[in-house]
């Protein structure tokens, strides 16, 4: 098989692209930029483009598929080659669904959490020498890519994202994967940019459920109203599995859950993740883990990458990064850091960084969402809020919409980072949240702080 990918270079594009190689494909690709950890991977198997930018010649008629990123334009002129000579495009969820549509496909799916529930679900198969194919949107420890597709292996497990699926096909993507097994995990509206109002983005979710497989079983968060209507009100699942935060208790900053076997420490904390757990319960026990062996594995899940990920810890301190950005995940993760540390003071900083979150129309979401922090920071980039042609934004309208008087707001990255070196975190928990870097603060370099 003869693939080429638009938009090689992207997190989810290149890791199917080294996917197909590893089946014995042949792979090409272009872009017009490609940053690390791509470049390197992508190099390391022959991958990378001799040069950068787009080529028509690039596209034959002995391709068998071109694989169309959402990076790529409509008019992108391989692409429009593409069209002329009539070979077979694909958007990424497409061609996974291709890949897969003779296995059982397991999609989680989601507002928040499904990146963690994917990967405890690869971790508790990968403890067992359970061999499964998958997607997952976050580097996971002991596996080399984040796809990974076979023509022997029974079960697929996808993280199901609701976004675009490319800039041709504007059907979310988890709507193509057609689950025998699914999992809600819960539901805030997220991408306004896309779904401008939140009946439109749940929606989405009710199509999800919609276009399951006859027969097919479905796995719901029961503590969230919404996905429990939703999964309550489906027609298409013939099984339901509601699962809810499981019991348990914190002693001296360590989590441990209540089992049949009696109480167990776990790596992780927090209510959400508490509950992301129970749900990969259910989808193992759905993929033939009983029990016994799901809590033997999950003990020791440490979490998925820039998810509270812990950077440091000194024996009276400890610093998180997190990829939260949407009002449910900050207060979700904020709330896990400061019950987890309750006697210890929690700093939280958060950079507004996506699109929804710098839309002045949608701020008021983030009402309350740093309350559980005894010291809260917004950091945004006003340069960030021209590119995406957005309203500006005043200090003042943050301080407003988050509801909080004392709230911290900087726009300059040298200003907070030499705030967040000035502090003194004896007895204190440090958490990071952002989908970016704070204008290009090193996280590795924070160990220095304790």
């Amino acid at each position: 098989m003869r693939v080429h990918f638009i938009a090689i270079g992207g997190s989810a594009m290149h890791n199917l692209a080294l996917a197909l190689h590893h089946k014995g494909y042949r792979v090409t690709g272009s872009d017009d930029a490609i940053f690390e950890p791509s470049k390197s991977r992508l190099a390391r198997y022959q991958l990378l483009p001799e040069q950068m930018g787009w080529d028509p010649a690039r596209i034959t008629e002995n391709l068998d598929a071109v694989i169309l990123g959402m990076h790529a334009k409509k008019d992108n002129p391989e692409l429009l080659r593409a069209k002329e000579l009539g070979v077979k495009i694909y958007s990424y969820p497409e061609y996974l669904y291709e890949q897969s549509k003779d296995k059982t496909r397991v999609v989680i799916g989601g507002s928040h959490g499904k990146t963690t529930i994917t990967s405890m679900i690869l971790h508790v198969m990968h403890y067992h020498d359970r061999e499964v194919d998958f997607m997952v949107g976050a580097q996971l420890e002991g596996f080399d890519t984040m796809v990974h597709l076979t023509d022997h292996n029974e079960f697929i497990v996808l993280e199901g994202d609701e976004y675009l699926s490319s800039p041709i096909d504007p059907r979310p993507k988890f709507h193509l994967y057609e689950p025998n097994i699914a999992l809600i995990s819960g539901i805030a509206w997220d991408h306004i940019n896309v779904f401008p109002t939140y009946q439109n983005y749940v929606s989405q979710f009710e199509q999800f459920v919609n276009l399951m497989k006859d027969g097919s079983i479905l796995v719901y968060n029961a503590d969230d109203t919404t996905v429990k209507q939703i999964a309550e009100a489906a027609t298409k699942p013939t099984r339901k599995h509601p699962y809810t935060i499981p019991e348990h208790q914190i002693v001296d900053g360590v989590t441990l859950l209540d089992t049949p076997e009696g109480a167990m420490p776990v790596e992780i904390f927090g209510k959400h993740n508490l509950s992301n757990m129970a749900g990969a319960k259910w989808i193992c026990q759905h993929m033939g883990i009983d029990e016994d062996d799901f809590y033997e594995a999950i003990a020791t899940f440490k979490g998925a990458s820039k998810r509270l990920e812990k950077i440091a810890e000194s024996y009276n301190a400890v610093i998180y990064k997190d990829f939260a950005h949407s009002p449910s995940k900050v207060i979700a993760t904020t709330q896990a850091v400061k019950a987890q540390y309750k006697d210890r003071v929690c700093i939280a900083c958060l950079e507004l960084h996506t699109y929804s979150s710098l839309n002045p129309d949608f701020l008021s979401e983030y009402k309350n969402a740093l309350d559980h922090a005894d010291v809260a920071v917004v950091y945004y980039s006003p340069e960030a809020v021209a590119l995406k042609g957005l309203d500006t934004i005043e200090a003042d309208q943050i301080k407003a919409a988050f509801h909080r008087d004392d709230l911290v707001v900087m726009t300059d990255p040298e200003t907070f980072k030499t705030w967040l070196y000035q502090q003194q975190l004896e007895n204190s928990s440090l958490l990071l949240m952002s989908s970016g870097n704070y204008g290009g603060l090193d996280f590795t370099e924070l160990k220095r702080l304790l």
